[in-house]
Protein backbone atom coordinates (compact mmCIF):
# COMPACT_ATOMS: atom_id res chain seq x y z
CA UNK A 1 0.00 0.00 0.00
CA UNK A 2 1.38 3.54 -0.46
CA UNK A 3 2.26 5.71 2.32
CA UNK A 4 -0.29 8.31 3.42
CA UNK A 5 0.10 11.59 1.85
CA UNK A 6 -0.17 14.31 4.78
CA UNK A 7 -0.05 18.26 4.31
CA UNK A 8 2.00 20.12 7.08
CA UNK A 9 -0.69 22.68 8.86
CA UNK A 10 1.96 25.11 10.09
CA UNK A 11 1.48 27.48 6.92
CA UNK A 12 -1.89 26.98 7.37
CA UNK A 13 -2.56 28.29 10.94
CA UNK A 14 -4.17 31.67 9.88
CA UNK A 15 -7.32 29.10 8.97
CA UNK A 16 -9.23 27.46 12.63
CA UNK A 17 -8.89 23.64 12.31
CA UNK A 18 -12.85 23.15 11.21
CA UNK A 19 -12.56 25.16 8.32
CA UNK A 20 -9.17 23.85 7.02
CA UNK A 21 -9.89 20.16 7.61
CA UNK A 22 -12.61 19.98 4.86
CA UNK A 23 -10.21 21.79 2.34
CA UNK A 24 -7.27 19.45 3.06
CA UNK A 25 -10.26 16.76 2.23
CA UNK A 26 -10.81 18.48 -1.10
CA UNK A 27 -7.38 19.00 -2.00
CA UNK A 28 -7.18 15.15 -1.56
CA UNK A 29 -5.03 14.49 1.17
CA UNK A 30 -5.02 11.53 3.84
CA UNK A 31 -4.43 13.69 6.61
CA UNK A 32 -2.67 16.45 8.44
CA UNK A 33 0.68 17.11 10.42
CA UNK A 34 -0.83 18.68 12.88
CA UNK A 35 0.72 22.07 14.41
CA UNK A 36 1.46 23.31 17.51
CA UNK A 37 -0.11 26.98 16.80
CA UNK A 38 -3.08 28.58 16.01
CA UNK A 39 -5.85 26.83 16.98
CA UNK A 40 -4.84 23.29 15.45
CA UNK A 41 -3.52 21.84 18.74
CA UNK A 42 -3.13 23.76 22.14
CA UNK A 43 -0.55 21.31 23.53
CA UNK A 44 -1.14 21.63 27.17
CA UNK A 45 -4.87 21.14 26.54
CA UNK A 46 -3.93 17.99 24.74
CA UNK A 47 -1.66 17.25 27.20
CA UNK A 48 -4.17 17.03 29.96
CA UNK A 49 -7.50 16.23 28.49
CA UNK A 50 -8.43 13.21 26.09
CA UNK A 51 -11.68 14.83 25.63
CA UNK A 52 -9.75 17.42 23.81
CA UNK A 53 -7.96 15.28 21.67
CA UNK A 54 -11.28 13.03 20.81
CA UNK A 55 -12.43 16.37 19.63
CA UNK A 56 -9.58 17.20 17.09
CA UNK A 57 -9.67 13.88 16.46
CA UNK A 58 -13.46 14.18 15.80
CA UNK A 59 -12.84 17.20 13.55
CA UNK A 60 -10.43 15.01 10.99
CA UNK A 61 -12.73 12.34 10.66
CA UNK A 62 -15.57 14.19 10.02
CA UNK A 63 -13.42 15.14 6.70
CA UNK A 64 -11.98 11.31 6.32
CA UNK A 65 -8.55 13.27 7.94
CA UNK A 66 -5.82 10.71 9.97
CA UNK A 67 -2.93 12.37 11.94
CA UNK A 68 0.14 10.59 12.22
CA UNK A 69 2.54 13.53 12.80
CA UNK A 70 2.93 16.55 15.25
CA UNK A 71 4.53 19.58 14.66
CA UNK A 72 6.01 21.25 17.36
CA UNK A 73 8.66 23.38 16.30
CA UNK A 74 8.10 27.32 17.41
CA UNK A 75 8.90 26.18 20.93
CA UNK A 76 11.69 23.78 20.01
CA UNK A 77 13.85 26.90 18.69
CA UNK A 78 14.08 28.47 22.09
CA UNK A 79 15.03 25.60 23.42
CA UNK A 80 18.89 25.93 22.72
CA UNK A 81 19.08 28.96 21.01
CA UNK A 82 20.78 32.70 21.79
CA UNK A 83 17.69 34.31 22.71
CA UNK A 84 16.80 37.37 20.71
CA UNK A 85 13.48 39.51 19.81
CA UNK A 86 12.80 37.35 17.34
CA UNK A 87 11.50 34.44 20.10
CA UNK A 88 9.47 35.81 22.09
CA UNK A 89 7.08 36.17 19.25
CA UNK A 90 6.61 31.91 19.69
CA UNK A 91 6.09 32.02 23.58
CA UNK A 92 3.55 33.60 25.62
CA UNK A 93 3.71 37.27 26.41
CA UNK A 94 4.63 36.77 30.02
CA UNK A 95 8.25 36.54 29.50
CA UNK A 96 8.74 39.10 27.13
CA UNK A 97 12.06 40.33 28.48
CA UNK A 98 12.95 37.25 30.40
CA UNK A 99 14.87 35.12 28.05
CA UNK A 100 15.57 32.35 30.76
CA UNK A 101 11.80 32.62 31.66
CA UNK A 102 11.13 31.97 28.12
CA UNK A 103 13.75 29.20 27.44
CA UNK A 104 12.34 27.46 30.62
CA UNK A 105 8.72 27.57 29.27
CA UNK A 106 9.95 26.17 25.75
CA UNK A 107 11.59 23.05 27.56
CA UNK A 108 8.84 22.19 29.63
CA UNK A 109 6.66 22.38 26.33
CA UNK A 110 8.81 19.65 24.73
CA UNK A 111 7.81 17.14 27.61
CA UNK A 112 4.16 18.52 27.25
CA UNK A 113 4.34 17.73 23.46
CA UNK A 114 4.86 14.23 24.29
CA UNK A 115 2.28 13.91 26.83
CA UNK A 116 -0.06 15.50 24.07
CA UNK A 117 0.91 13.01 21.16
CA UNK A 118 0.43 9.93 23.73
CA UNK A 119 -3.09 11.10 24.21
CA UNK A 120 -3.69 11.57 20.65
CA UNK A 121 -2.22 8.09 19.38
CA UNK A 122 0.41 9.86 17.79
CA UNK A 123 4.21 8.56 17.90
CA UNK A 124 5.60 10.98 16.21
CA UNK A 125 6.39 15.04 17.29
CA UNK A 126 8.38 16.86 14.26
CA UNK A 127 10.51 20.32 15.60
CA UNK A 128 13.24 21.73 16.02
CA UNK A 129 15.81 22.15 18.81
CA UNK A 130 17.90 25.13 18.48
CA UNK A 131 21.22 25.49 18.40
CA UNK A 132 23.53 27.37 20.40
CA UNK A 133 26.15 27.79 18.17
CA UNK A 134 24.50 28.96 14.89
CA UNK A 135 26.32 31.45 15.27
CA UNK A 136 29.77 30.27 14.78
CA UNK A 137 28.92 29.11 11.28
CA UNK A 138 31.40 31.25 9.37
CA UNK A 139 34.94 30.86 11.43
CA UNK A 140 35.66 34.07 11.92
CA UNK A 141 36.37 35.19 14.20
CA UNK A 142 37.72 32.31 14.47
CA UNK A 143 36.10 29.48 16.62
CA UNK A 144 38.20 28.76 19.70
CA UNK A 145 39.00 25.28 20.81
CA UNK A 146 36.45 23.48 22.27
CA UNK A 147 33.94 26.14 21.47
CA UNK A 148 31.73 23.64 19.05
CA UNK A 149 32.51 20.89 21.32
CA UNK A 150 30.71 22.76 24.43
CA UNK A 151 27.50 23.57 22.22
CA UNK A 152 27.07 19.90 21.25
CA UNK A 153 27.70 19.04 25.11
CA UNK A 154 24.57 22.37 25.97
CA UNK A 155 22.63 20.50 23.56
CA UNK A 156 23.07 17.30 25.01
CA UNK A 157 22.60 17.80 28.43
CA UNK A 158 19.46 19.77 27.53
CA UNK A 159 17.70 17.76 25.58
CA UNK A 160 18.55 14.31 27.02
CA UNK A 161 16.34 14.57 29.53
CA UNK A 162 13.35 15.54 26.98
CA UNK A 163 13.92 12.49 25.36
CA UNK A 164 14.32 10.54 28.26
CA UNK A 165 10.22 11.86 28.72
CA UNK A 166 9.56 10.91 24.89
CA UNK A 167 11.11 7.55 25.46
CA UNK A 168 8.55 7.27 28.57
CA UNK A 169 5.70 8.16 26.34
CA UNK A 170 6.80 5.94 23.37
CA UNK A 171 7.10 9.33 21.47
CA UNK A 172 9.70 9.70 18.81
CA UNK A 173 11.68 13.04 18.13
CA UNK A 174 12.34 14.01 14.59
CA UNK A 175 14.33 17.04 14.33
CA UNK A 176 13.89 18.69 10.83
CA UNK A 177 17.40 19.30 10.08
CA UNK A 178 17.86 22.42 8.97
CA UNK A 179 19.73 25.75 8.90
CA UNK A 180 19.74 27.17 12.50
CA UNK A 181 19.54 24.10 13.88
CA UNK A 182 22.30 21.59 16.15
CA UNK A 183 22.16 19.68 12.81
CA UNK A 184 21.71 21.25 9.11
CA UNK A 185 23.60 18.95 7.20
CA UNK A 186 25.29 15.11 7.44
CA UNK A 187 28.38 15.58 9.37
CA UNK A 188 26.66 18.38 11.81
CA UNK A 189 23.42 15.78 12.40
CA UNK A 190 25.95 12.83 12.89
CA UNK A 191 27.52 14.64 15.89
CA UNK A 192 24.03 15.39 17.14
CA UNK A 193 23.75 11.91 16.93
CA UNK A 194 27.11 11.31 19.33
CA UNK A 195 26.43 13.91 21.53
CA UNK A 196 23.71 12.79 22.55
CA UNK A 197 24.95 8.94 22.88
CA UNK A 198 22.81 7.81 19.93
CA UNK A 199 18.91 8.30 22.07
CA UNK A 200 16.61 5.85 20.82
CA UNK A 201 13.64 8.65 20.81
CA UNK A 202 15.89 10.91 18.48
CA UNK A 203 15.81 10.72 14.81
CA UNK A 204 15.00 13.36 12.00
CA UNK A 205 12.22 14.71 9.96
CA UNK A 206 14.10 14.48 6.82
CA UNK A 207 13.33 17.37 4.19
CA UNK A 208 15.62 17.58 1.47
CA UNK A 209 14.46 21.04 0.49
CA UNK A 210 16.94 22.18 3.26
CA UNK A 211 20.03 20.26 1.95
CA UNK A 212 20.10 20.69 -2.32
CA UNK A 213 20.78 24.23 -2.02
CA UNK A 214 23.61 23.75 0.52
CA UNK A 215 25.43 21.25 -1.60
CA UNK A 216 24.47 18.55 0.78
CA UNK A 217 23.49 14.99 -0.62
CA UNK A 218 19.84 14.62 0.36
CA UNK A 219 20.03 10.92 -1.25
CA UNK A 220 22.97 9.92 1.34
CA UNK A 221 21.20 11.49 3.81
CA UNK A 222 18.65 8.84 4.11
CA UNK A 223 20.91 5.77 3.32
CA UNK A 224 23.39 7.67 6.06
CA UNK A 225 20.45 7.90 8.32
CA UNK A 226 18.09 4.67 7.41
CA UNK A 227 17.01 3.46 11.20
CA UNK A 228 16.50 7.41 12.28
CA UNK A 229 14.14 8.60 9.53
CA UNK A 230 11.19 8.93 11.38
CA UNK A 231 9.29 10.98 9.37
CA UNK A 232 9.73 12.91 6.19
CA UNK A 233 8.49 16.36 4.60
CA UNK A 234 7.91 16.47 0.65
CA UNK A 235 9.07 20.26 0.26
CA UNK A 236 11.07 21.22 -3.06
CA UNK A 237 13.38 24.34 -3.44
CA UNK A 238 15.65 25.59 -6.51
CA UNK A 239 19.06 26.92 -6.83
CA UNK A 240 21.53 28.42 -9.46
CA UNK A 241 19.03 31.53 -10.07
CA UNK A 242 18.94 34.78 -9.53
CA UNK A 243 21.10 37.43 -10.97
CA UNK A 244 24.27 36.35 -9.39
CA UNK A 245 24.35 39.18 -6.51
CA UNK A 246 22.61 36.83 -4.00
CA UNK A 247 24.53 33.88 -3.11
CA UNK A 248 23.78 30.93 -0.63
CA UNK A 249 23.42 33.00 2.49
CA UNK A 250 20.89 34.74 1.00
CA UNK A 251 21.98 38.51 1.09
CA UNK A 252 19.28 39.85 3.59
CA UNK A 253 16.74 39.50 1.07
CA UNK A 254 13.35 37.93 1.25
CA UNK A 255 12.11 35.03 -0.73
CA UNK A 256 11.07 35.15 -4.04
CA UNK A 257 13.43 37.96 -4.48
CA UNK A 258 14.48 37.73 -8.43
CA UNK A 259 18.05 37.94 -7.55
CA UNK A 260 18.35 34.89 -4.97
CA UNK A 261 20.58 32.27 -5.75
CA UNK A 262 17.65 29.96 -4.20
CA UNK A 263 13.64 29.63 -3.02
CA UNK A 264 11.82 27.09 -2.17
CA UNK A 265 9.27 25.70 -4.77
CA UNK A 266 6.33 23.87 -4.82
CA UNK A 267 6.79 20.44 -5.22
CA UNK A 268 8.22 19.53 -8.69
CA UNK A 269 8.64 22.51 -9.42
CA UNK A 270 11.89 22.87 -8.22
CA UNK A 271 15.23 20.82 -8.47
CA UNK A 272 14.90 18.06 -6.13
CA UNK A 273 15.02 14.71 -8.13
CA UNK A 274 12.20 12.96 -6.24
CA UNK A 275 12.48 9.88 -7.83
CA UNK A 276 15.97 9.39 -6.02
CA UNK A 277 14.09 9.92 -2.91
CA UNK A 278 11.61 7.76 -3.45
CA UNK A 279 14.02 5.05 -4.49
CA UNK A 280 15.88 5.63 -1.36
CA UNK A 281 12.70 5.57 1.08
CA UNK A 282 11.97 2.08 -0.22
CA UNK A 283 15.07 0.93 0.16
CA UNK A 284 15.15 1.28 3.89
CA UNK A 285 11.87 0.89 4.55
CA UNK A 286 10.71 3.97 5.38
CA UNK A 287 6.53 3.58 5.91
CA UNK A 288 5.52 7.06 7.50
CA UNK A 289 3.97 9.79 5.54
CA UNK A 290 4.66 11.65 2.84
CA UNK A 291 3.81 15.28 4.62
CA UNK A 292 3.71 18.19 2.17
CA UNK A 293 5.30 20.98 3.42
CA UNK A 294 4.12 23.73 0.91
CA UNK A 295 6.08 26.72 0.78
CA UNK A 296 6.35 28.82 -2.45
CA UNK A 297 5.99 32.70 -2.25
CA UNK A 298 5.66 32.87 -6.03
CA UNK A 299 2.44 30.56 -6.48
CA UNK A 300 -1.19 30.41 -4.89
CA UNK A 301 -0.88 28.29 -1.89
CA UNK A 302 -4.68 26.41 -2.14
CA UNK A 303 -3.75 25.95 -6.30
CA UNK A 304 -0.10 24.51 -4.77
CA UNK A 305 -1.72 22.25 -2.42
CA UNK A 306 -3.63 20.64 -4.38
CA UNK A 307 -1.23 19.99 -7.33
CA UNK A 308 1.29 19.26 -4.35
CA UNK A 309 -1.01 16.32 -3.49
CA UNK A 310 -1.89 15.05 -6.88
CA UNK A 311 2.73 15.50 -7.42
CA UNK A 312 3.06 13.35 -5.17
CA UNK A 313 0.31 10.45 -5.26
CA UNK A 314 2.01 10.09 -9.06
CA UNK A 315 5.50 10.15 -7.25
CA UNK A 316 5.26 7.37 -4.87
CA UNK A 317 5.11 3.81 -5.35
CA UNK A 318 4.77 0.08 -3.37
CA UNK A 319 8.29 -1.56 -3.68
CA UNK A 320 8.06 -5.16 -5.35
CA UNK A 321 7.64 -8.25 -3.19
CA UNK A 322 9.04 -10.44 -6.31
CA UNK A 323 12.32 -10.81 -8.19
CA UNK A 324 10.98 -9.26 -11.83
CA UNK A 325 13.34 -11.80 -13.31
CA UNK A 326 11.75 -14.82 -11.03
CA UNK A 327 9.25 -15.96 -13.16
CA UNK A 328 11.78 -17.10 -16.64
CA UNK A 329 11.94 -20.64 -15.00
CA UNK A 330 8.58 -21.01 -15.37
Amino acid sequence: MARKVTLVSGQWADIPLKELAPMVRDFGYDGLEIASWGDHMDLEQAAGSKAYCEDRHAILQENGLGVWAMQNHLSGQIVCDNIDERHYAFGPARFKGDPEGLRKWAISMQTTAAKAAANMGVKVITGFTGSPIWHLLYSFPPVLPGQIDAGYKQFAKTWKPILDVYSEYGIKFALEVHPTEIAFDIASAERALDALDGHPAFGFNYDPSHFGYQGVDYVKFIRTFHDRIFHCHIKDAWWGHGDGTVGVFGGHTDFADPRRFWDFRSPGRGDIDFEEIIVALNDIGYQGPLSVEWEDSRMDRCHGAREACAFVRQLDFEPSAIAFDAQFDR
